[in-house]
């Protein structure tokens, strides 16, 4: 075996590895708490027997604290880390169920879904409104509808550690055009109050050049359309009370 081909092996599986732990801690972070405090405290032992020094021992505390840590940014943790190597694959949601738990007084979901891997195999996976990883990672939690399929990444070998890349899916796509608009609504409502305003016509028209620069290929074509014919309008009037 060549040492090309030998150091490939031990990369892929240390990302397998790396991956599987990441995704036992986002998926179990209740559990995860203490066995990473018992794991600070075990290695604390083993070094204090070395160095014969029991101030080791803190290192029960600093597993306590990355268990702490691990409940509020285990997915985070997990979504950066399969974006960045991760490959590509797609998912669709074939079961949404609502549970008894809460998280923020609302209810938390739990998902059965199927991936297509990027060589064409079907894997069932699984995940919750608490667990799931999202990528970017944002305080919000949006999951894909039922039945539509979104894109995710995985590390390959370990197939059921998926990030959802929302900003990929198309119904992260609407959701980002939607938040898009308001400050386009916004601008057209304080110009339709004041339509002589000069102020709140360049407003607008700043609106939507932004939006259509960030977002005339994802909107709707009817939206964007209109939009264009919007901004149009307005060159129009500039240009004929400057003459």
């Amino acid at each position: 075996m060549s040492a090309a081909i030998h150091a490939i092996i031990v990369y892929a599986g240390r990302m397998i590895a790396l991956s599987a732990l990441l995704y036992f801690l986002s998926q179990h972070f209740l559990l995860s708490m203490p066995l990473l405090t018992l794991c600070g405290l075990a290695i604390g032992a083993a070094i204090t027997r070395w160095r014969a020094n029991s101030a080791w021992f803190v290192l029960g505390i600093v597993g306590f604290l990355i268990g702490v840590f691990n409940i509020i940014t285990g997915s985070m943790v997990n979504a950066i880390f399969l974006n960045a190597f991760g490959i590509y694959g797609t998912a669709v949601i074939t079961h949404a169920e609502e549970t008894n738990s809460q998280l923020n007084n609302q209810n938390i979901w739990a998902y059965d879904a199927v991936m297509k891997t990027a060589d064409g195999r079907d894997i069932r996976i699984s995940f919750d409104t608490m667990s799931a990883s999202l990528y970017p990672p944002r305080n919000e939690i949006n999951i894909p509808p039922t039945g539509e399929r979104f894109v995710v990444k995985y590390i390959p070998g370990f197939e059921r550690n998926v990030a959802i890349m929302r900003d990929e899916s198309p119904y992260g796509k609407r959701q980002l055009v939607m938040k898009a608009r308001v400050p386009v609504d916004r601008a057209a409502a304080q110009l339709a109050a004041s339509p002589d305003n000069e102020a709140f016509k360049q407003e607008y028209r700043d609106a939507l050049h932004q939006f259509l620069d960030s977002h005339g290929e994802d909107a709707p074509p009817g939206l964007a359309a209109r939009y264009r014919d919007e901004l149009q309008a307005l060159d129009r009037k500039a240009s004929t009370q400057e003459r």
